[in-house]
């Protein structure tokens, strides 16, 4: 990722564990933030990752791909949160998405469902996140171009 890429949070998107691992790109703070066996899930894989090291690789590798990632809402209810979030990647192409968390009874996330679009941008995101982290979880969770 280049030096001028960016991460943002909206005024009506607190500062969370989640939020704060985008903006640093870091591996580690995303993993503080999940229970051992958090499940995750997205448009972006074929099938669920499972567990914090395979969802750390997962997130640290998805992080590095945006050039720029706004957060722009959050509702939470409970043990849910739902964030919405716009981003560019691939020299400026747009994607859009939804993720939504849901916390154990430690406060850390035990599953992430994370949806992009649109349909072309999603799949070079998965091909390129199964490029970067393929082999360390599993190729056949990633679309391939």
């Amino acid at each position: 990722m280049s030096s001028t890429a960016r991460t943002n949070t909206s005024d009506e998107v607190k500062a969370q564990p989640w939020t704060k691992a985008f903006a640093a790109k870091d591996a580690e703070a995303f993993a503080a933030a999940f229970a051992e066996d958090v499940v995750l899930e997205a448009s972006a894989l074929r099938s669920p990752v499972r567990g914090r090291e395979n969802v750390k690789q997962v997130m640290g590798a998805a992080s590095g791909i945006y050039e720029a990632l706004v957060f722009t809402y959050e509702i939470s209810d409970g043990t849910r949160t739902c964030i919405e979030w716009e981003a560019k990647a691939f020299g400026g192409k747009e994607l859009r998405g939804s993720t939504i968390l849901t916390v154990d009874d430690e406060g850390r996330i035990a599953r992430a469902v994370i949806q992009h679009r649109p349909l072309d941008n999603l799949l070079a995101f998965s091909d390129e996140l199964g490029n970067r982290v393929g082999d360390a979880v599993g190729r056949d969770h990633f679309h391939r171009a």
